[in-house]
């Protein structure tokens, strides 16, 4: 059994579908969402965990970057965590974790990377910038995370047209329809090879 911790900041549309994927749709493929990390008391993505039965843990910024003890990676061994997964979650990954889990932390982009990628790109940010840019088309990027943000080898890109009189919002109803098709079966090959 492959033991995966999803990371999220927000909502949790992305958490809830991998979990729903591998502990509904396909029980059988070995993989089980063991823990949600937020990193904010009222992410909603709390409450989908827990709807979910799936235990759920906070961390403020001092627990995450701490200065010498290490209460997340603590947190993480105990739920015997193989696999990472960042999905919305909006801090930079410290390199404790990247050196405990060694290629085997994902996150997935609301963009075509390497553009719109960086500190401060995420969401409505990254849909408006891309509108803004003129961009013909957009799309998602699934990567393997190092100490850079939005940076590390692309696993997977998929990607959509950007029609004359796109919205921020109806591109990210675009996007999130990608997101929902396309990341819990990345994973899912990502875990396989892994």
């Amino acid at each position: 059994m492959k033991r995966v911790a999803v990371f999220a900041s927000g909502s949790g549309s992305n958490a809830q579908n991998l979990i729903q994927y591998f502990h509904l749709d396909h029980p059988e493929k070995e993989v089980k969402i063991s823990l949600i990390i937020a990193n904010r008391p009222t992410a909603y993505v709390l409450e989908r965990a827990r709807l979910l039965g799936v235990p759920s843990l906070v961390f403020n910024r001092e627990e995450f970057y701490p200065s010498h003890s290490y209460p997340l990676l603590s947190a993480l061994t105990a739920h015997e965590i193989d696999y990472i997964v960042l999905a919305g979650f909006l801090w930079l990954i410290p390199r404790y974790l990247i050196d405990a889990y060694p290629q085997r932390i994902v996150n997935i982009h609301p963009a075509l990377l390497p553009a719109y990628g960086g500190k401060g790109m995420y969401g409505m940010h990254v849909h408006r910038a891309v509108i803004a840019g003129g961009e013909s088309e957009s799309g998602i990027t699934i990567h393997l995370v190092d100490s850079r943000y939005d940076h590390g080898d692309t696993l997977f890109q998929v990607r959509c047209r950007v029609e004359a009189g796109e919205t921020p919002e109806s591109l990210a109803e675009k996007i999130h329809l990608l997101e929902q098709e396309h990341f819990p079966k990345v994973i899912e090959r990502w875990l396989i090879r892994s």
